[in-house]
């Protein structure tokens, strides 16, 4: 028994200097290729004041890329520019370019679209990040519920590719990084006109990237289930639905600097496609492909158990 206690405590402390120590290493790693892949690159991020927008531009900007940070909020976008100038190195970086963008305003997008080129007249990769999410039964969304998710998920990110492909065809060279929800492959009830908006686009990015690759265009989709953004998501109270099961293997979802760090990884090995999700989503698209009928009874009995359920507690 004494040997045995023995053995545990001395690697109990092995176990946790070597767990440092991995995340140790992989944070060196993460900061040498996100300085390889970016640095004196011009970078533009979509909704660099969400989490995420954040945490790449923090990495991007370290990595002495020329970002040209985009919001729909002026004030918090200098706040943001000032606080990545106050943690780097003023010589070896460079001040992020601000551009007042909503994606959801198709009409001010060719306005946005210019300002953005004329920063420094060209561009080398372009980060679509942010999204508008609506989760409700199909017959309780209006149409201008819809049209505004479509605003935000698919014809502002279109728009805005369409605007600067012309400048990366013409200099032959270009990363196009499209941050799209797992529902862009998977469809699960009660998000029938956000799931519609992300299938959208992710469908546009899969057919630019084969008509764009002889310019010499990288086109990068990654899906993940959500980006958790604040500690209050960890409190949610789990769904009893089958298909909720799809999300609970990870309810914190994917952290930024998880993201951040897979973008990075996408932009030095320019996979087409990433898919950070827990095994359970995964196999869930890849049951939707092979026994689409096993999936649909699924997601069936997923609504008539939430139904149930409901019933129940009334």
């Amino acid at each position: 028994m004494d040997s045995v206690w023995t053995t545990t405590v001395l690697l109990v402390p092995l176990v946790v200097v070597l767990t440092a120590g991995f995340f140790y290493v992989y944070g060196l790693v993460v900061g040498l290729l996100s300085k390889t892949s970016v640095r004196n690159k011009v970078v533009v991020i979509t909704d660099a004041l969400s989490g995420l927008g954040k945490e790449c531009a923090g990495v991007f900007h370290k990595g002495g890329a020329r970002l040209i940070l985009c919001g729909k909020n002026w004030e918090k976008l200098e706040e943001l520019a000032d606080d990545l100038a106050n943690a780097s190195d003023p010589t070896v970086t460079f001040p992020p370019k601000l551009v007042l963008l909503d994606l959801g305003d198709t009409g001010s997008m060719q306005d946005a679209i210019a300002e953005i080129l004329e920063c420094y007249g060209c561009l080398d990769i372009i980060i679509f990040n942010g999204s508008m999410k609506v989760k409700a039964p199909a017959q309780c969304l209006s149409l201008q519920v819809d049209k505004l998710l479509m605003d935000n998920n698919y014809f502002g990110p279109v728009a805005l590719t369409k605007g600067v492909l012309p400048s990366m065809i013409s200099r032959r060279s270009g990363h196009l990084v499209l941050v799209n929800s797992i529902q862009g492959k998977l469809a699960v009830p009660f998000r029938t006109s956000y799931a519609a908006s992300k299938h959208a686009v992710q469908a546009f990015f899969d057919c630019l990237r084969a008509e764009v690759e002889e310019y010499g265009i990288s086109v990068s989709t990654i899906n993940h289930t959500f980006i958790s953004s604040s500690p209050s998501q960890t409190t949610a109270a789990p769904s009893k639905s089958i298909w909720s099961l799809l999300y609970l293997q990870k309810p914190l979802g994917v952290s930024p600097d998880e993201a951040t760090a897979e973008i990075v990884k996408t932009l030095n090995n320019k996979r087409r496609e990433v898919v950070i999700a827990p095994s359970l989503p995964k196999m869930a698209v890849y049951a939707r492909s092979f026994v689409p009928n096993v999936f649909f009874s699924v997601m069936a009995a997923g609504v008539n158990n939430a139904a149930a359920v409901g019933a129940t507690s009334e």
